[in-house]
């Protein structure tokens, strides 16, 4: 179905406007030129409200968009477990681990973990971040970013993928993270207002004009099952959100990994102009992600209603969106690509991080900072190319991608969390237990995978995780030439080249009761 000239006259201006804002934010005063900081980091100086703009913006894209309203036109409002157990963790990150990032001067997370064990495990998540950040967040956006685009405006697949790559690198490409971040808040605007605003109109079309309230109780009248937060075992979607173990178990596992571990999320934070900023964005960003099912989630459970035949799940929000009257749709059209463009945008520019102060750093060290700068924009450039050659052949054949996409990381992120939580919390932890953490998530997600498939990925990133935890420790602690421990001046407990508060022991102490108490609350609920 094609766009109205009013609708597409509202896209165009949108795109006209967000190309020119990045460009005129990424101008340099006269003399000075970008060096890594200003080209990765923002210069160090986000302001909080930029900061929580630009997690959401990087969170919220054509995966979590089409994929989530897709999960939920399938299973119901249990998917928002994601969104709502998200903002617990995104304060946890805040309070624990962002101090501990910030303090270290970082500009990647595999930067912390060549401070903390040594180079190997710093060369081995790097180059594992690469791959997937490539090959499976940059083409599963640009894969459903362009089935939205296809679904809504009728523009081929192909267009749909080089329009995308080239719209995110027009504006980030020249100035950053900056130009990503102060964007952002565009972003973030149009697309809560653009997402409410389609509920709102689903809900008034269920209430047959009645209004959002009349449609929304005729919407839990007519599909009930939907609004189950708790999936029982013969629910036939029991095995992505596996009952009461999605509260208590390797959920929790999933998001600490994603906000608190993961480059593009946490470089934003990194770039705040101190850690009290960085902080409060993060409370920001948390506060925002309330919001997020009534934007993502509620138009595919009102889909279901609506549009009860269609082919695939992450067919709704699109065919939803064409049932929206003209000047609306072409509203909620700019912010669908908003959504996906930001992201885009986040994961290039972490990427070109990664591969430029990480590893070509390495190979290539006392280059001059316009090099490195010139570099990252050249990583970035490639990293598009390539998913856009990806996408297709690796998305084509799913019919949920949000769910294919936690499947496959969720065969990485246990080791990831067992190196990040043992590396700030204890101080004994040693490069060759990391790497055994780090190898053995992938080797026995695998084998659950293969000989234990009807265990449900969620209790398998739970259980791994505990394994690669109990492997990290014992190794560890197996060594026995662990560096020694000791206690300074100004209590802090040195560790070679790292330094851990003293008060860190009390923080993993309230960080265990933190969560040993949501989980009573949930399992009483």
């Amino acid at each position: 179905m094609q766009l109205a000239t009013v609708d597409l006259l509202i896209f165009i201006a949108y795109v006209a406007t967000l190309v020119t804002i990045g460009y005129l934010v990424s101008r340099e005063k006269s003399g000075h030129q970008k060096n890594t900081q200003d080209y990765f980091l923002a210069g160090k100086g986000l302001p909080w409200w930029a900061v929580g703009a630009s997690l959401i913006a990087a969170n919220i894209s054509a995966e979590q968009i089409i994929g989530m309203s897709g999960s939920g036109y399938a299973i119901g409002l249990a998917i928002a477990s994601y969104e709502w157990m998200a903002a617990i963790t995104l304060i946890l990150v805040g309070k624990y681990f962002l101090p501990v990032f910030v303090r270290k001067q970082i500009y990647t997370m595999p930067q912390f973990l060549e401070q903390r064990y040594d180079h190997r495990v710093k060369v081995v998540l790097a180059i594992f971040w690469l791959g997937v950040y490539t090959f499976v967040n940059l083409t599963a956006v640009l894969w459903l970013g362009a089935l939205a685009i296809n679904a809504i405006a009728g523009v081929e697949l192909l267009f749909g993928l080089l329009f995308l790559g080239l719209f995110s690198a027009a504006y980030s490409l020249y100035g950053g993270l900056k130009a990503v971040a102060l964007t952002d808040i565009i972003q973030v605007v149009l697309l809560v207002f653009g997402g409410l605003m389609l509920s709102y109109l689903a809900l008034d079309l269920i209430g047959d004009g009645s209004g959002p309230l009349a449609g929304f109780a005729t919407l839990v009248q007519q599909a009930p099952e939907k609004f189950d937060m708790i999936l029982s075992k013969d629910n036939p979607h029991y095995a992505s959100l596996p009952g009461l173990s999605v509260l208590v178990g390797g959920l929790w596992v999933m998001n600490f990994s994603y906000w608190g571990f993961n480059q593009y999320i946490v470089q934003r934070a990194l770039a705040a102009k101190d850690i009290k900023e960085g902080q409060k964005g993060i409370a920001f960003a948390a506060y925002l992600k309330l919001l997020m099912p009534i934007i993502v989630v509620l138009p595919g459970i009102a889909a279901a209603v609506l549009l009860p035949d269609l082919e695939r799940p992450d067919q709704a929000y699109p065919a939803l969106m064409n049932l929206m009257p003209v000047g609306f749709k072409g509203l909620v059209f700019a912010a669908l690509v908003a959504a996906i463009v930001s992201s885009l945008a986040s994961m290039t520019n972490s990427i070109a991080t990664i591969f430029t102060m990480d590893l070509y750093s390495r190979y290539r060290p006392q280059q001059s900072e316009q090099h490195y700068v010139r570099v990252g924009r050249l990583a970035s450039a490639l990293s598009l190319v390539l998913a856009m050659l990806c996408a297709q052949p690796l998305l084509g054949q799913f019919e949920q991608a949000f769910q294919y996409i936690q499947e496959f990381t969720g065969f990485f992120t246990p080791g990831i969390v067992v190196l990040f939580v043992l590396g700030v919390f204890w101080p004994r932890a040693t490069a060759n237990g990391a790497l055994t953490a780090a190898i053995a998530s992938a080797v026995l997600s695998l084998a659950c995978y293969l000989w234990w498939p009807e265990l449900p990925f969620i209790d398998r990133v739970g259980l791994v995780f505990l394994a690669c935890g109990l492997l990290a420790v014992g190794v560890s602690l197996w060594e026995g030439r662990g560096r020694a421990v000791t206690v300074t001046a100004d209590g802090a407990v040195a560790l070679g080249e790292i330094n851990f508060s003293t008060t860190q022991g009390f923080n993993l102490a309230a960080l265990g009761v933190t969560l040993v108490l949501v989980a009573l609350y949930a399992t009483w609920w």
